[in-house]
């Protein structure tokens, strides 16, 4: 898969098939979706091209909205993508101007002459231009005009994708794992650099790997402690995962640790993945270390009991 951090970087291809869409979480109906779009390419020899854009629209319009949290970051979303075979991912970076652009301008410009649009599979709620003033109407109005055909997606489907992608995010800020994975069609993740914590993991005979994820509007599931399998250098490792301020150390801030089991190496900025597996426990504030302690290593047994 080729991916483009602008529309001017993409030289319009061959019968492209193309869809648009933020594609937050690419989960299951997102992949219905493309898996109808790479039919469509195969059917008439095309390749397959995603417009998406980044930062999220809702970022630029509302600037001032920091409560925006996505399942996904872009990086994780194209290689999501390119997992499901697309060919053409362009990434296009919302704008005011972008946006103003009118509904006509939009489709010759952009999907016509910068893509090469043969058949474009868009949805009956898809809106673009000047005050989201276009939509499947004018594609379908000027499709004959350009010489791309429309392929409606049904509303049905066009349903699932907006209540799986609400489903997901509630059940990863409840702690409800095994819904956002089955929602997801793959485990939930988070991708992010080890930094150097205050050791107190080591101190009690669990050292963790303190983890920041640097995009702040990646979604961080609810506090507590996860069944999580995590990938360093290609090789996965079991392990069980803690999200929280850390109530027994009196902790201000929010940590993401985990204990990676079976593994003694040194991993300091290096950048690591964790798959969310199980949800274990809330977060809890115990009267010592040592209550903490016993409490881990419950918590370890209940987690290898788990199959994942």
């Amino acid at each position: 898969m080729r991916v483009y951090n602008n529309i001017n970087e993409f030289t319009a291809v061959n019968n492209a098939v193309v869809t648009i869409g933020t594609f937050d979480g690419v989960h299951f109906g997102h992949q219905k979706i493309i898996a109808g779009i790479k039919e469509l390419a195969d059917s008439i020899g095309g390749e397959t091209v995603i417009l998406t854009f980044f930062p999220h629209p809702r970022m630029i319009l509302n600037p001032e909205d920091e409560s925006i949290k996505l399942i996904t970051t872009i990086n994780e979303k194209a290689e999501l993508m390119e997992r499901l075979g697309i060919d053409h991912l362009i990434i296009t970076p919302f704008s005011r101007d972008f946006s103003n652009q009118t509904a006509e301008d939009y489709i010759r410009d952009v999907l016509v002459k910068k893509i090469g649009t043969k058949k474009i599979v868009i949805g009956y709620d898809h809106r673009f231009g000047k005050d989201r003033q276009g939509g499947l109407e004018d594609l379908q109005r000027l499709g004959p005009v350009y010489g791309f055909d429309v392929v409606e997606i049904p509303e049905q489907d066009i349903n699932e994708v907006a209540i799986s992608s609400t489903r997901i995010r509630a059940a990863l800020l409840s702690g409800d794992i095994s819904l956002a994975n089955t929602c997801l069609g793959y485990p939930f993740f988070i991708t992010g650099k080890v930094v150097r914590g205050d050791q107190i993991g080591r101190q009690i005979g669990y050292p963790t790997a303190n983890i920041v994820v640097e995009e702040k509007y990646k979604l961080i599931p609810s506090d507590g402690i996860f069944a999580v399998k995590v990938i360093i250098a290609d090789q996965k490792y079991k392990g069980m995962a803690y999200i929280g301020t850390r109530p027994t150390v009196n902790g201000l801030t929010r940590n993401i640790e985990v204990n990676i089991f079976d593994f003694n190496e040194e991993i300091y900025n290096q950048t690591i993945r964790m798959e969310f597996h199980h949800y274990i426990r809330g977060d809890v504030k115990f009267a010592s270390l040592d209550e903490l302690k016993v409490q881990l290593a419950q918590d370890k047994v209940d987690v290898l009991n788990l199959d994942f």
